[in-house]
């Protein structure tokens, strides 16, 4: 049974439009001083023809926003395939000068690596000659395989949390990991809707198994009881809320069950939504 795909470039778009000004502040605190967060526009549907490769390539993240007082773009793009690509910081180059040459403004390049090979690749792009250099581009970089997952886990910043389950741990390490996640969740007091956004991006990168989960439980119990309590508390919720939604999918695959039967002994569309609560339209499509 093949392993469901993963949106990565819609996991990462979620989190660092909702925390883009965390996310600055984590990683690039000098750039952070000149972004005027006041004035942010995120130009998320902007497509790039790639001519060479025959190819069409969308922009993970543009943000228009006043770098400085100016207007100016800040672009992310996120790599995140499994092979490291030798000619990237070429291809960040190119969408760089077409950006450019669509806009005429001032862009910040960065990139995010979230695969979990090294790169050695540098993150800039030269054309020179023994005896002129010709171009120097440069472009921020987010390697975070590198990172040093424990460096991070006294920040009270959501993108540094969430980001815990792509960082330099090792197998070992994993239920401490998700058990610092916890941590960082209840110091950061954010409402639900973004709360289960950060727990989704992590669950989705770092799981636990069965065993894993009974040994968080474990060192959990040992932590000071107040803060003991809120982290249990959180597991609880999470595990609630799973437990609906696998009821809703199942009550839900038995009524399209009984409409398939109805179907086939004859029963109009009309007495199956009556009787199962289908939309008509999900009941039509069956029929086909």
């Amino acid at each position: 049974m093949s392993e469901t795909r993963i949106d990565h470039d819609r996991l990462f778009k979620e989190l660092l439009s909702t925390f883009f000004e965390e996310f600055v502040l984590l990683f690039f605190p000098r750039v952070y001083e000149h972004v005027d967060f006041n004035h942010l526009s995120f130009l998320s549907e902007e497509v790039l023809t790639d001519v060479t490769a025959g190819e069409k390539h969308r922009v993970d993240l543009l943000i228009e926003t006043k770098l400085k007082g100016e207007d100016g773009l800040i672009i992310v793009h996120i790599e995140h395939q499994s092979y490291i690509q030798p000619a990237f910081s070429e291809r960040m180059f190119i969408y760089f000068s077409r950006l450019f040459q669509k806009h005429r403004r001032r862009i910040l390049p960065i990139a995010i690596f979230s695969y979990d090979a090294i790169r050695n690749e540098p993150s800039s792009f030269t054309v020179e000659f023994p005896f002129w250099a010709v171009l120097d581009f440069r472009f921020l970089a987010i390697e975070l395989r590198k990172l040093p997952w424990r460096e991070y886990i006294r920040h009270d910043n959501p993108v540094a949390a969430a980001l815990l389950s792509k960082m330099g741990y090792n197998e070992d390490e994993k239920v401490e990991v998700k058990k610092e996640f916890l941590r960082m969740l209840t110091r950061l007091e954010l409402d639900e809707a973004k709360q289960r956004l950060l727990f989704g991006f992590f669950e989705t990168y770092l799981r636990l198994s069965d065993e894993e989960e009974i040994r968080l439980r474990n060192e959990v119990n040992t932590m000071e009881e107040k803060e003991a309590a809120k982290v249990m508390e959180l597991i609880v919720s999470y595990e609630q809320k799973g437990m609906e939604k696998g009821m809703e999918k199942g009550m839900e695959k038995a009524k399209m069950d009984v409409a398939k039967r109805m179907l086939a002994k004859g029963y109009d569309a009309d007495t199956i939504h009556e009787l199962t609560g289908l939309p008509l339209e999900k009941i039509e499509q069956m029929k086909k």
